[in-house]
């Protein structure tokens, strides 16, 4: 396939090899990651908004090594579009050690029972909507759609990923309620700092965690604030989502950071953010290790036969 080449090119993660001060617990799981290419082998879509540098499965496993991080979650990234088959050649490669969140044709019609059956025997938990890179958002949230994904991926087991700006839509809690599946929110709810924890969009994303009907990642900090590391503006938001549910949570690191447009926040660094949002033990563990196993269906942990 022929390559957009005026999409923007991504600046590539820190290359700096440097392990974090902080240790995390056996078996924890970076539950937001990206593979993306080889472009040669993989080509990206040609309708995409941005071009990533390649960052494939063996840098990202160079990555976990260096972190101290035992498994992950790939999810598929928008310039992949419905393709699949760099993250699902990811976990066939390491199908004990990943995860995958997929992304499907929005209209459940088009995938085929045996499709979806195909993508859990290869290791698939989920599947994400991508409303924030989007060309046409005029049309809103496409909410009698995802409630009827939603019921496709139902007797898997699966929850429905959304990449989404939760300040949007103040009635969230509401037009959510009873949803089929669980809901997994990306980066805190995609709400920029600047809109504080009481925006009601934000309220209702915490109301959906206190009643058990949402999941959010504590990922992509930078993407939200202003600054740069420590991303001070953010902390709040990490709290408000802890005093909710803790039992809700997970983490990820983001990486390759596609279309970070601020300085490159190093591995290393966010490892030991999260270490310095989150100080108790135990809480850390739910976060890096329990949480995960529940909700993308990890076996029990073993270094052996990754």
């Amino acid at each position: 396939m022929k390559q957009d080449l005026s999409a923007l090119l991504c600046q590539a993660p820190d290359p700096e090899i440097r392990s974090p001060k902080i240790i995390f617990p056996a078996g924890a799981v970076d539950c937001h990651a990206h593979v993306c290419g080889p472009a040669r082998v993989f080509p990206y879509a040609q309708e995409r908004i941005y071009t990533p540098p390649d960052a494939t499965v063996e840098n990202y496993q160079a990555l976990l090594q260096m972190l101290g991080i035992d498994r992950a979650v790939l999810v598929q990234p928008s310039v992949y579009g419905t393709d699949n088959r760099a993250m699902l050649t990811a976990l066939k490669a390491y199908p004990k050690q990943f995860r995958g969140v997929a992304v499907i044709p929005n209209e459940p019609a088009d995938v085929s029972d045996r499709s979806l059956e195909e993508l859990h025997l290869a290791g698939v938990r989920g599947i994400r909507c991508n409303m924030v890179d989007v060309a046409d958002k005029s049309a809103g949230l496409p909410i009698q759609t995802l409630r009827a994904l939603a019921e496709r991926i139902k007797p898997f087991g699966w929850h429905l990923e959304l990449l989404m700006h939760v300040n949007e839509y103040p009635d969230l809690a509401a037009v959510f309620k009873n949803f089929p599946v669980d809901l997994v929110f990306g980066h805190f709810g995609y709400s920029h700092a600047k809109h504080g924890i009481a925006d009601k969009g934000f309220e209702g994303l915490l109301e959906l965690m206190r009643n058990g009907q949402a999941w959010v990642k504590m990922t992509g900090p930078y993407r939200i604030c202003d600054g740069n590391l420590p991303y001070a503006d953010m902390r709040p938001f990490n709290d408000a989502v802890i005093e909710a549910n803790s039992k809700r949570l997970i983490w990820g690191s983001d990486w390759p950071h596609v279309m970070v447009k601020k300085q490159m926040p190093h591995d290393a660094d966010l490892c030991e953010l999260f270490g310095s949002w989150v100080t108790d033990s135990s809480l850390r563990k739910t976060i890096l290790v329990d949480n995960p196993c529940i909700l993308y269906d990890f076996p029990a942990f073993s270094k052996v036969g990754t």
